[in-house]
C-alpha cells in the first residue's frame, strides 16, 4: 500500500473524523493486524494537537479463547480496574477512534447463548456510564485490512493481494484516495447537508417503505426528530464525523410504531458470525417474527436482548447508486455494508436527533420515543426498486426514494 496514502488516511482520521482538539485525550481501540497504520494514526492525532494518545489493543482469536474456557459468571464479571476506568472516561471524557479490522467469521462456532448472557450482565454496569457520556465527546469509526477480512471478501486472491485489494476499496469508499480527503470531506458534507436540509422541511411524520422482495413497512416518526448525517457537534459544540465511510441520511423513529415486513439484502455480522437472508416482521412498533436462511437462532437471541431490541432505532436512507454499492464488493462489515443502501437498525436510537436534545433527560427523550437498548444493529434493506414514500402531518405524501434512489 502507497505509505503517503495512508498518511493521508490516518490525518483524514485525526482532523475530520476525530477533529482531535489541542491537549486533548485521545484513545485509540485497534487490533493486531495493522500496528504500522495505527503508529500514524497515532502520531497524526498528536500533530494535529492532542495531548495524550492512548492505544487499547484487541486481538478476535483471544475473546474466542476466554469464551471458550472461562465460565459464564466469570466472563460476566464487571472487575472493579473495569469500573474505574469507567468512571475516567466519564470524568476525563476522552474522544475515542476505533479502527476495526475483524474477521467476519472470527467468532464462528462460540456458545452465542453464552455470549448474550455475559452482554446482559455485563452491560448493566456499563450502559449509565455509556448514557453519561452520550453526546459529550468525538468519536469516529473507520477501518484497515485484516488479513482474514481481507480473503472473506477477495477469496480468489493471495492474502497479500487480497489485503492490497482491499486497502485499495477502503481507501475509495473512505473518500481518501486522492490527494486531499479533508477537503474532499468538506465538500461531501456539504451535500449530506443540503439534503437533510430538505427533508428537515417537509414535516414527515411517517417513512413507507416497499419493493418487489416483499418488504412493506410503515415506520412513524417523531415530530421533533431531525435527518441527520455526515459531521455532527458533540454538546461543547465540537465538530466530527463518527462514521468514515458515510453515506447515510438518518433519524430516530417512533420506539412502538412501525407495522408491516423488511426483507435484507446483504448478510449482517454480529457477533462475528454472519446472519444471511433473513426478514422481520414488526407488529405495533416491535419485532413479531424473524426468519433467516442462516443463523436465525443468533437473530432471534439478538432481538432478545432486552424490550428495546425488538425495536427500530433508526432509519438511515442511502442511494442503491452510492459509491460502495456500485463497487459491486460485499465487505461483510457493517460500517461498509450499511453505506452501501438504505437500513434500519434495531435498538438502541440517538438522542441528538430531536431538536433541543440539548436540554433533555432521558426519561424525556423516551417519553418523545427515542428507543433504548443495550444493543444498536443495522441491517441492510437497499433494493434496486426500493421506493421509500414520507407522509406529512397534513397527510400528503412525497417520494423520498424511486428506484433506490433519491427522488429529489
Amino acid at each position: 500500500m502507497n505509505k503517503l496514502q495512508m498518511r493521508r488516511y490516518a490525518k483524514l482520521l485525526a482532523k475530520t473524523g476525530i477533529n482531535v482538539k489541542r491537549g486533548q485525550w485521545v484513545i485509540v481501540n485497534a487490533g493486531l493486524d495493522q500496528p504500522e497504520f495505527v503508529e500514524m494514526a497515532v502520531e497524526e492525532l498528536y500533530r494535529a494537537g492532542a495531548g495524550k494518545v492512548t492505544v487499547e489493543w484487541g486481538y478476535q482469536p483471544l475473546a474466542k479463547l476466554h469464551f471458550k474456557y472461562q465460565k459464564t459468571e466469570r466472563l460476566s464479571e464487571t472487575m472493579k480496574w473495569e469500573i474505574e476506568r469507567w468512571e475516567c472516561y466519564k470524568k476525563e471524557l476522552p474522544a475515542m477512534l476505533h479502527i476495526i479490522s475483524d474477521d467476519p467469521d472470527g467468532l464462528a462456532g462460540i456458545d452465542q447463548e453464552k455470549m448474550t448472557q455475559v452482554s446482559i450482565a455485563r452491560m448493566k454496569v456499563i450502559k449509565p456510564y455509556r448514557d453519561a457520556m452520550d453526546n459529550r465527546y468525538q468519536w469516529c469509526i473507520a477501518a484497515v485490512p485484516g488479513k482474514k477480512w481481507a480473503k472473506k471478501v477477495f477469496p480468489d486472491l493471495s492474502v497479500n493481494q487480497a489485503v492490497e485489494k482491499l486497502w485499495d476499496s477502503i481507501l475509495v469508499a473512505s473518500r481518501a484516495d486522492g490527494p486531499d480527503p479533508v477537503r474532499e470531506w468538506a465538500r461531501h458534507n456539504d451535500e449530506i447537508a443540503k439534503k437533510c436540509d430538505y427533508l428537515n422541511r417537509l414535516g414527515l411524520v411517517a417513512l413507507e417503505y416497499k419493493s418487489s422482495n416483499g418488504t412493506d413497512l410503515r415506520v412513524g416518526l417523531i415530530p421533533e426528530a431531525i435527518f441527520m448525517g455526515g459531521g455532527e457537534e458533540d454538546l461543547n459544540g465540537r465538530y466530527f464525523n463518527p462514521n468514515i465511510p458515510s453515506e447515510e441520511i438518518f433519524i430516530s423513529p417512533k420506539a412502538g410504531d412501525a407495522d408491516g415486513i423488511v426483507y435484507s439484502t446483504k448478510p449482517l455480522s454480529y457477533r462475528g458470525e454472519l446472519i444471511e437472508n433473513f426478514s422481520v416482521r414488526f407488529e405495533m412498533g416491535k419485532v413479531v417474527e424473524v426468519r433467516a436462511e442462516k443463523n436465525q437462532s443468533l437473530l432471534e437471541q439478538m432481538i432478545s436482548m432486552d424490550d428495546g431490541a425488538k425495536m427500530l432505532g433508526e432509519c438511515a436512507l442511502i442511494a442503491y447508486d452510492s459509491p460502495i454499492n456500485n463497487s459491486g464488493i460485499l465487505y461483510y462489515n457493517t460500517l461498509f455494508d450499511e453505506n452501501a443502501s438504505c437500513h434500519l437498525a434495531l435498538g438502541r436510537g440517538f438522542s441528538n436527533c430531536v431538536r433541543g436534545y440539548e436540554d433533555m433527560t432521558q426519561e424525556q427523550f423516551k417519553e418523545l420515543g427515542i428507543n433504548d437498548s443495550m444493543i444498536h444493529v443495522d441491517f441492510m434493506i437497499g433494493a434496486k426498486d426500493l421506493s421509500v414514500v414520507g407522509v406529512t402531518a397534513r397527510g400528503e405524501r412525497v417520494q423520498i426514494f424511486k428506484d433506490g434512489n433519491w427522488a429529489f
